[in-house]
């Protein structure tokens, strides 16, 4: 479980094939606190720390991870939002996060707003995930609020620490990303797919 609440940015530093699956060195500053096993959320996505050398380490991912989120687009270079799993008894300053991505959305829109900026997202409603108004979202591994909720698009204000802290200062129009849903939305959507 994690909380949406993005510890530091990683780099992207390698990416190997392997079959269906994929292995991606990363380099962070987190990397000597790390440990074989342990769970680490990557734009949301929770990956399994394989191997671990100086400032790098190595995660897999396999094919149904590939295929739901925007791992597959990941490139050399690229800025990661990192998060550990949260400690029993921590402050759970975002929302209950999961770490697994639902599905993967498309930037719209960024409108600067003084100071700050929104973020406007689409993504594909068949799959019967939904926002609510002033509910929470994962976008990319941050824990965020919910404006200008519609069918298949929604929008999130983002202030200057979340700009230079995770990797929204790379977005762009067009720019792949994975969500996850909040449990209570999922909750609603099932309900009401249920009763159709």
């Amino acid at each position: 479980m994690f909380t949406g609440i993005i510890e530091t940015l990683g780099i992207v530093k390698e990416i190997q094939k392997d079959n269906d699956n994929i292995h991606v060195k990363v380099s962070s500053t987190i990397t000597n606190e790390l440990k074989i096993d342990q769970s680490v959320a990557h734009n949301g996505i929770c990956l399994t720390v394989v191997a671990i050398s100086n400032d790098e380490y190595t995660v897999t991912a396999i094919r149904e991870t590939i295929e739901k989120t925007n791992l597959g687009d990941w490139k050399v270079g690229d800025l990661l939002n990192l998060e550990r799993a949260m400690k029993l008894g921590d402050r759970l300053d975002g929302h209950i996060v999961q770490g697994h991505v639902d599905q993967t959305g498309i930037c719209k829109l960024i409108e600067e707003a003084n100071g700050s900026w929104y973020f406007t997202f689409e993504y594909d409603q068949q799959l019967n995930n939904i926002t609510i108004e002033k509910g929470s979202i994962t976008v990319n591994g941050v824990s965020l609020t919910v404006v200008n909720s519609k069918e298949n698009e929604f929008s999130v204000a983002i202030i200057p620490y979340t700009y230079e802290y995770t990797n929204f200062k790379s977005f762009k129009i067009g720019t792949k990303i994975n969500l996850e849903f909040d449990v209570v939305g999922k909750y609603v959507a099932r309900l009401s797919s249920l009763r159709q």
